[in-house]
């Protein structure tokens, strides 16, 4: 498989001739390290999990730092988070020379928290999911979008096994004391369950016996390490009765299919969850489409106590807003525009956009109007749509 192109390759390269340290965030495994080593070739590459570089680090530290030949990538710096304080030491001295540190790490809640602490005003922060139907073909409700499984295909029930398995290990037991890890494994599989539905902490506390609180920390540790998608509601100056809890989602779908046991597209077309699972690749290339433009991810639902249910409400750059319903068929009717419709009348946004996503039968674009201020539009154009 080719070298895949990321589009947040322009930002990164803005980002590294504006500040002297670049961060970049995302959960494990969604390309962060190939990235920055194909855009930088000639840039010194540590990977800050080698044992040998831990402790070679935290022998001497400024030994360490002048060892490397700069520009210099540090990887999963997660796991030395007093690395930081040095390399700011080092911006500095020289607070005009950019382009020098490039750093990465998979778990944002420690890594925030020491890129706030220790490199505020000296450090590009952005984030990278993994990869979007606008940079591969191959990305789809069934895959979801890491590299390694868009690479090898037919052995992704491996890959997500193994991806699983090391997450637990590695990311869960670093974030919090997780003492029995089939129980987390247990919670997992029930998230998947609710993907797509409204988060209710007790639905999910209840079958493994734990308290709300607990369920919410290991929600947080999903969410931190980028597992997970908590989508919230929308209720700007609307005076309705609204729900007001996230929707919940796991953050790829490939990933969803397999811990709800889907093995095949043909088995996805099948499944019960076939609408939550194509709700949820819609969410994540809207997402993918703001962080790898170098914004924050934003994004909203819309559900009253009556019913009326809009998927998903983003902001736009003019600021206007958009509002989208993601439906599986392969097409839609004006009937389906309906609750985009009633909502309008309520959104004091202009402009105000509304789209119905979906799975056109030839896989291309097919914007055209479905219902009067109502475009239709494939999935696959959905980011390009926010530009």
């Amino acid at each position: 498989m080719k070298a895949i192109h990321r589009n947040i390759e322009p930002v990164v390269r803005r980002a590294a001739g504006a500040f002297p340290a670049v961060v970049i965030t995302g959960p494990r495994r969604a390309g962060k390290t190939f990235l920055l080593r194909r855009m930088f070739p000639k840039a010194s590459y540590v990977l800050m999990e080698s044992p040998d570089a831990v402790a070679r680090f935290r022998a001497d530290p400024e030994g360490f730092l002048d060892s490397l030949r700069l520009p210099a990538i540090l990887d999963e710096i997660q796991n030395v988070p007093e690395v930081f304080n040095h390399v700011r030491a080092r911006i500095d001295a020289a607070p005009r020379r950019v382009g020098r540190w490039f750093l990465t790490g998979s778990q944002e809640s420690g890594l925030m928290r020491g890129v706030t602490e220790s490199m505020a005003g000296r450090a590009a922060i952005l984030h990278l999911a993994p990869v979007s139907a606008s940079e591969s073909p191959k990305v789809d409700a069934f895959t979801g979008g890491f590299p390694e499984v868009l690479a090898r295909p037919k052995a992704s029930d491996l890959w997500f096994e193994s991806y699983i398995q090391t997450y637990l290990e590695r990311d869960v037991r670093a974030v919090i004391a997780v003492h029995d890890l089939a129980v987390f494994r247990r919670f997992l599989a029930l998230v998947s369950s609710r993907h797509g539905q409204i988060l209710n902490k007790t639905d999910l506390a209840a079958p493994l016996g734990m308290s709300v609180p607990g369920i919410s920390r290991w929600l947080d540790v999903l969410q931190v390490t980028g597992q997970i998608l908590l989508v919230q509601p929308y209720f700007e100056n609307l005076g309705k009765r609204l729900i007001k809890s996230p929707k919940l989602y796991l953050a790829d779908p490939g990933m969803a299919c397999h811990l709800l046991g889907i093995r095949s597209r043909s088995e996805l077309e099948r499944s019960p969850f076939l609408g939550a699972v194509f709700e949820g690749l819609v969410a994540t290339e809207i997402l993918k489409s703001q962080t790898n433009s170098g914004l924050r991810g934003e994004l909203y639902f819309f559900r009253d106590q009556q019913g009326l249910e809009v998927d998903f409400l983003v902001p736009l750059r003019d600021g206007g807003m958009l509002l989208a319903d993601a439906k599986s068929t392969r097409s839609v009717t004006p009937a389906d525009a309906a609750p985009m419709r009633r909502l309008a009348s309520s959104i004091k946004k202009t402009p105000l956009r509304m789209c119905l996503v979906h799975r056109s039968p030839l896989g291309g674009t097919v914007s055209s109007a479905v219902a009067p201020g109502v475009e239709r539009m494939d999935w696959r154009e959905i980011g390009g749509g926010l530009r």
